[in-house]
């Protein structure tokens, strides 16, 4: 049994409360550790650490504190094998995945914050002959960080780096169903000698450890990844509170695929994008409009793919494709394939759990799964599944396929294949998602903001923007 522990003021600690909740592994099914059951006594301590920390922390040269950024991330690299073998645990990711996209992001998300606080400027606006305004950004204070199941440490580093390049300390809560990297992060901050308090990491529920986080009255900024339900709840929850929030929800995202697309390598990056990390990305293509003279070979080989690839353990390094991240959610996206065929749809390829041998007998493994004859107006088309389903559905002209696209409530990315140029400006301009990648899927600057619209979210992430939210601006007018 692994049993993990907070990490509070460069130490781990067990909780409060002496309760802990079980750790599943998603490719047995079986307990193999347990963490911590926090509670608001947990985080009382936290912020008794971040407060302590937080004046030598935000009066540190940024040189000095980008340093400490740089070696986290060093490290981060130098453990690497560690923590992709640890995260395919955790989440049922294939270990290949983790050890090529989410561990050297995390890498990248701190270095990339380490030389992001020192080309922080600020504006000045001369009033002629009057006077001179200048904008102070500082640091807000002690911010709560708030992380998602689904790339762990990938996205748990996304908010703390840019939070601590700032000049705040984080209260940071990663989630309770896959907590083993965040863990050993802190181990990694020892390492470096972060200073004790500027980060500390708390385990548990959202119901009990994250509401103590966001209604702690010292606790002045949230930055939240997860669903829309649960970020709806912390909005309502803020409101009356009025501190800064961001919110990074879900997605039903759109691929416009266009008859005069590269064939071959659309369907092969479509693929990727609609079925990588088991779909448990909230980028990942879900409503797939296809022009309708390329309607049928196209389904087609989405559908040959389908059948070609099959779960497995997600430790063995061949491994493409691996478990879904519970049971519970596992069964959430079954439901979701029956709702579909209830609603009259087509199940092309997959949508059954598959039983593995040995080891992972018990896991929670389900095929890539391709469903169509479904009207726009349907469920498996307007809710997020995240899950390994996509659905079908042809357009005829590029006015249907932007209406199709923009029928949604969600508005987070949009992928757009095409050889015309002009065409995909033109949608891309009338396309209600925050991000839209042509003939691309998941290129990410850091540079540029992340974010949707409508029940994708609230604010923005990455480069300028995240260095925004982590501080308050200040306006100083000199008169001559």
């Amino acid at each position: 049994m692994d049993t993990i522990a907070n990490f509070i003021n460069g130490q781990y600690q067990a909780p409060q409360s002496q309760q802990y909740i079980d750790n599943i592994e998603p490719a047995t099914g079986e307990i193999y550790g347990q963490i911590p059951d926090s509670t608001g006594e947990d985080v009382e301590l936290a912020v008794t650490a971040a407060k302590k920390a937080l004046p030598a922390w935000q009066a540190m040269p940024l040189e000095q504190r980008a340093d400490f950024l740089n070696a986290i991330a060093q490290e981060i690299e130098n453990r690497i094998e560690e923590l992709a073998l640890a995260e395919s645990i955790d989440n049922g990711k294939p270990i290949s995945l983790a050890r090529i996209v989410d561990i050297p992001r995390a890498a990248s998300n701190f270095k990339f914050f380490a030389h992001a606080c020192s080309q922080f400027a600020s504006e000045s606006h001369a009033m002629a002959g009057v006077a001179i305004n200048y904008t102070l950004r500082q640091p807000i204070g002690i911010v709560g960080c708030i992380s998602p199941w689904n790339l762990p440490l990938y996205l748990f580093t996304w908010k703390i780096a840019p939070a601590l390049a700032a000049g705040n300390c984080v209260i940071a809560k990663p989630s309770e169903v896959t907590p083993k990297t965040a863990t050993l992060l802190g181990e990694i901050c020892q390492k470096v000698g972060l200073p004790a308090g500027v980060l500390n990491i708390l385990h548990g529920s959202g119901a009990k450890v994250g509401q103590a986080i966001c209604q702690h009255q010292a606790i002045k900024a949230i930055s939240f990844t997860g669903g829309t339900t649960t970020g709806a709840a912390i909005a309502k929850l803020l409101a009356p509170s009025f501190k800064k929030l961001s919110l990074e929800l879900g997605g039903k995202n759109p691929a416009l695929i266009f008859a005069d697309c590269d064939f071959n390598n659309t369907v092969d990056e479509v693929f990727r994008a609609s079925f990588a990390n088991q779909g448990q990305i909230c980028l990942c293509a879900s409503r797939l409009y296809i022009e309708r003279p390329i309607y049928e070979k196209f389904k087609q080989a989405l559908i040959d793919k389908a059948n070609a690839l099959q779960p497995s353990d997600p430790l063995l390094a061949e491994s493409k494709m691996g478990a879904l991240v519970s049971k519970s959610h596992l069964d959430k996206v079954i439901s979701y394939i029956e709702l579909a065929k209830n609603e009259g749809g087509n199940v092309l390829a997959g949508g059954q759990r598959v039983t593995l041998s040995g080891r992972c007998q018990q896991g929670y493994f389900l095929q890539p799964t391709i469903i169509d004859n479904l009207p726009n107006s349907a469920s498996c088309n307007q809710e997020e599944i995240f899950g390994p389903v996509i659905t079908l559905q042809p357009f005829d002209t590029d006015e249907q396929a932007l209406a199709l696209a923009n029928d949604s409530n969600y508005g987070l990315a949009t992928t757009i294949w095409t050889k015309n140029l002009s065409r995909a400006h033109q949608i891309a301009e009338q396309i209600n998602t925050g991000i839209v990648w042509v003939n691309s899927w998941l290129l990410r600057d850091l540079r540029t903001p992340f974010g949707g619209m409508n029940q994708s979210g609230l604010g923005r992430e990455g480069g300028l923007e995240a260095m925004r939210f982590f501080t308050e601006s200040k306006n100083v007018c000199i008169k001559y």
